[in-house]
């Protein structure tokens, strides 16, 4: 969000605030000068009413008699028209009292973000294969737009560039592979956890050759992925976060019916977005359910792909309504989404892969917790046990689980 646009958010609330003080004070002071005041006098408004006073009328023929009487009804019947009227305005000025708070810790983190550590999108200079063990170093880049590590154009660059050293030792000799060898050899890698740096360093070492390639822009985009996984700093998460949604979006715009290049560059949208400010977030948020939702068109029998969705859908269930209306002022379209719906998609991966994951039966047992069908919950709970705990994920899944039983069996 611009720093205008905040300014302007914030006049905003502090004129609403003030107009609501202004009409307070005028209602007190109609209250006070009510009976001292002539009925006439007070609604006095334009052309609505005579500005003859009402005892002059008073005496005149039984005809402006009852003309008087006609009006001091119509007074009465605005009067409590405004009574009626300001009981609605307090009620208005508690839901602000409520809501505003919520509203000032949004705009706190919005600001917070944008006053932060610039985004940080490193240029990596070309690694060089020595004998000995080298570091990949990230140099200081203060342009608008800096070629990343991938090669790529990225935006916003940091002035100060930390270092990401590569903490294994790189071979002298680049072996050099064909394009099918080369994406085989780094798939095969990949099934390992331990195998996914390498997988990544051997892209890197390929990246010059083959970047135009689309079977490779997606793999590397996936890469990037790999290593924001495998970071544990929030800095290298954001850095490989970043650089890996620009490849994503290159892969798109040269293959848009590619569905592997929207379904990695969804993922990535969805890693920058854990380091994003609200209205970035929620933009981030927009752009993985697009892309997701072509990639499942394009990739339809890809459990990977329902497992994602049942994750937003099951998010987006449990947005609060200061989040919801945050994103349909921003966007102009309320996100929705319930537990049924991320339940039939983590389901549908089931389909496809039985036991395709850990983290995807613990989803099935939250969902089955929340309708609560407490049995079926347990029964996956149990299944999820069975699976071996490989990665991080993996590892916090299996933590969720634990505590899921726990609660059920209380």
């Amino acid at each position: 969000m611009p720093h205008s646009t905040n300014k302007e958010l914030i006049f905003g609330i502090m004129v609403g605030t003030a107009g609501i003080s202004l009409l307070l004070l005028c209602y007190h002071k109609v209250r006070k000068s009510r009976t001292a005041m002539t009925l006439p006098k007070f609604l006095s408004l334009g052309n609505t009413f005579d500005s003859v006073p009402l005892q002059d009328e008073m005496y005149n023929d039984y005809g402006t008699m009852a003309i008087s009487q006609r009006r001091q009804l119509q007074i009465l019947d605005k009067l409590n028209e405004l009574v009626t009227t300001m009981d609605e305005l307090k009620k208005e000025i508690l839901f602000l009292k409520e809501t505003i708070p919520k509203l000032e810790e949004y705009i706190q983190d919005e600001l917070g973000g944008k006053l932060a550590t610039h985004k940080i999108s490193p240029q990596h200079r070309a690694r060089k294969r020595k004998l000995t063990t080298v570091q990949s170093s990230a140099t200081s880049n203060s342009s608008e737009e800096a070629e990343s590590e991938g090669g790529y154009i990225t935006a916003n660059t940091d002035t100060e560039e930390p270092s990401f050293p590569v903490s294994k030792a790189l071979n002298a000799h680049v072996e050099e592979l064909s394009l099918d060898v080369l994406l085989q050899k780094v798939d095969n890698l990949r099934l390992n956890e331990s195998g996914k740096l390498e997988s990544f360093e051997l892209l890197c070492d390929h990246k010059e050759k083959f970047r135009d390639e689309v079977e490779f822009m997606w793999r590397f985009a996936r890469g990037y992925g790999d290593m924001y996984e495998l970071s544990t700093h929030s800095k290298e998460k954001k850095h490989y976060a970043n650089i890996g949604r620009t490849v994503g979006e290159r892969a798109v715009s040269r293959a848009p019916m590619n569905g592997y290049c929207h379904l990695w560059y969804a993922v990535l949208c969805g890693y920058v977005s854990e380091y994003e400010g609200l209205q970035n977030k929620i933009n981030c948020g927009y752009y993985f359910k697009e892309h997701l939702d072509i990639a499942i068109q394009l990739l339809p029998d890809e459990p990977f792909l329902y497992y994602l969705k049942g994750r937003y859908c099951y998010t987006v269930s449990k947005l609060s309504w200061i989040e919801k209306k945050m994103a349909a002022t921003l966007f102009g379209k309320i996100p929705s989404s319930t537990v049924p719906e991320a339940l039939q998609n983590f389901l549908k991966a089931e389909e496809l892969h039985p036991g395709f994951s850990l983290p995807n039966y613990m989803y099935l047992a939250k969902c089955y917790t929340d309708l609560n069908q407490n049995q079926n919950a347990l029964k996956f709970c149990d299944l999820a046990l069975l699976l071996p705990s490989v990665t991080k994920e993996d590892q916090a899944a299996q933590t969720e689980v634990k505590n899921i039983m726990t609660s059920l069996k209380r």
